[in-house]
């Protein structure tokens, strides 16, 4: 039989859930927010370093080289960057489920 109790503890157990799950939703969208505008600075300030290096190559051989290596380096840079973004997103995922965890593991049937 379920008592007026069970269901107000059920209650405050899942608002207690909602507002952790929402403060780290918040600092995980902070952190990746963050990483993110660090990504685009820096490569916006790659970008401007390599038009004005471009700018002074005389040959065509420098060009392609000076070309070559800011395309290895802005491909690499990205690969590098999406990874750290992407294990926030992971990161984040894991702890907004984390205050939900007790609850399901209550709620799912023995087996």
């Amino acid at each position: 039989m379920i008592k007026v109790e069970d269901i107000q503890q059920y209650g405050k157990e899942q608002f207690e859930s909602a507002v952790a799950s929402a403060a780290t939703l918040q600092n995980g969208a902070q952190a990746i927010a963050v990483a993110v505008g660090d990504y685009t600075k820096k490569s916006f300030e790659d970008g401007n370093a390599f038009v004005t290096k471009l700018s002074g190559v005389q040959s065509l051989d420098k060009v392609l080289e000076v070309q070559t290596e800011y395309a290895k380096s802005a491909y690499e840079s990205f690969v590098a960057e999406s990874h750290k973004i992407s294990e926030l997103y992971v990161d984040l995922a894991k702890q907004a489920y984390k205050p939900f965890e007790g609850f399901v593991a209550k709620m799912t049937p023995a087996r």
